[in-house]
């Protein structure tokens, strides 16, 4: 570095969240990871728990419902990152630690409805409020990832997000599926309060940049922080990308796939606990084993190559075998197959993890510049959007379908999404297929 740059030589020295990529990646996996313990807990483990006490389909979908709402509204973040990323302790760390205390606080508030009559409708404002600090923590690392890693990594990047979170996931529904029965709601927060504490630590020990303070509340003046944006500039700069054609098209392909993931998830989750009499901690330890498989070993494979291949290349093959695979599970259901149930439940715990690691490249790629993690957001938001969606209209039809009807209708689904993978012009402004040299 140059001299009289004012960052001193301990400073240079000092490990920063992504200047090191041998363990930048396995930070961000932490990260994620506890964000996916949570969702493990409140999405998994929990909703199965209560279907096993006698919880209706509505019931289960509106927590579900609830707890996702405010990742639909994760874009409302993208601005307050954007536009007010200017405090010493770095552009995006600062949200990012804000974000975690928040999380943490919400936790603790698990304590006050443990034990209380209709447990998981007081349960769900709750888990909302952390779901609301999780996805500016989720906003804040991703525009991290977007200013800071080489667009050649990106995949790898994503991998490790999507491993962290669907490992976390696995781990989350697994062990919270024993400790809800058998130690009750007290004992689950103190363990996903006690996570949260331990991921804090060395999201407190680094720095984003080397010049930055290692913990500030000041911000940085004008002069060093940059021109900053006008109140209608940043309006114009939330709400351009929405109305853009592609924008449009990409929101409704995530939300799509999402879509059709989550009514097959919830619906097949109440199909073997309610009318074939599953235990509900062995579904929860399926879905933990076939989301964690698909989440390490397939995440890494599918982001090795997006970086090498071209991320829509790996997108249009996931999309099409995911298609073929429901349409034949649902062949099955249709012909009264007994097995067949589960191993849908396990499909759509498995397969839509594959499908974010080769699109969120492309969409990162197309999102680098001002405003980033506003673009980003977007897509995270279209993706949730498609979660509580799929959920809510699961919830309304409950169990008047056969099972094999929302299954085939999730393979129609995934095979016009393929086709659209195929063109690529119609999801983005810019050229991100070609692999980088």
């Amino acid at each position: 570095m140059a001299e009289g740059s004012g960052v001193s030589a301990g400073r240079r020295r000092a490990p920063l969240l992504f200047g090191q990529t041998g363990w930048s990646f396995p930070f961000v996996f932490s990260l994620y990871a506890y964000q996916g313990l949570v969702a493990g807990f409140a999405l998994t483990a929990l909703p199965n728990h209560h279907a096993g006490l006698g919880a209706s389909a509505s019931e289960v979908a509106w927590h579900a419902v609830l707890v996702g709402l405010p990742w639909v509204l994760q874009p409302a973040w993208g601005p307050l990152v954007d536009r007010f990323g200017d405090f010493r302790m770095g552009r995006r760390r600062f949200w990012a630690v804000a974000a975690l205390a928040g999380s943490l606080a919400a936790l603790l508030f698990l304590f006050a409805v443990a034990d209380a009559p209709r447990e998981l409708g007081r349960t769900s404002p709750v888990l909302a409020a952390h779901s609301a600090f999780a996805c500016l923590l989720d906003t804040a690392v991703d525009g991290m990832i977007i200013d800071r890693v080489p667009p050649a990594k990106l995949g790898r990047a994503n991998a490790s997000t999507r491993a962290g979170f669907v490992s976390g996931i696995a781990v989350g529904a697994a062990v919270f599926a024993s400790v809800l029965p058998a130690h009750g709601l007290h004992a689950a927060a103190a363990l996903l309060a006690g996570a949260g504490a331990l991921v804090a630590v060395p999201l407190l020990l680094v720095r984003e940049d080397a010049a930055d303070a290692r913990f500030s509340l000041v911000r940085r003046p004008a002069r060093e922080a940059g021109a900053r944006p006008e109140r209608r500039v940043l309006l114009r700069r939330f709400l351009a990308p929405m109305l853009r054609r592609q924008a449009l098209v990409l929101t409704a392909f995530c939300i799509a796939v999402e879509g059709a993931v989550a009514a097959v998830q919830l619906r097949t989750g109440l199909e073997l606990i309610q009318k074939r009499a599953w235990d509900a901690e062995a579904l929860s330890r399926l879905q933990a084993a076939l989301g964690l498989l698909s989440g390490t070993l397939g995440a890494f494979a599918v982001g090795w190559w997006s970086d090498r291949l071209g991320a829509l290349r790996g997108l249009f093959a996931v999309l099409l075998f995911s298609a073929a695979a429901y349409a034949a599970v649902a062949a099955l259901l249709a012909g009264g197959w007994a097995h067949a149930a589960p191993l849908a439940a396990g499909m759509a715990s498995a397969l839509p993890v594959l499908a974010f690691v080769a699109l969120a490249p492309a969409v990162m790629r197309a999102s680098r510049g001002p405003g980033a993690a506003t673009r980003f957001a977007l897509f995270m938001a279209a993706l949730n959007l498609g979660g509580v969606g799929g959920s809510a209209l699961a919830g309304a039809v409950g169990t008047g379908l056969p099972l094999w009807a929302p299954v085939l209708a999730a393979g129609c689904v995934f095979a016009c999404c393929a086709a659209l993978a195929r063109r690529p012009h119609l999801l983005f402004r810019r050229r991100v297929e070609a692999a980088p040299a």
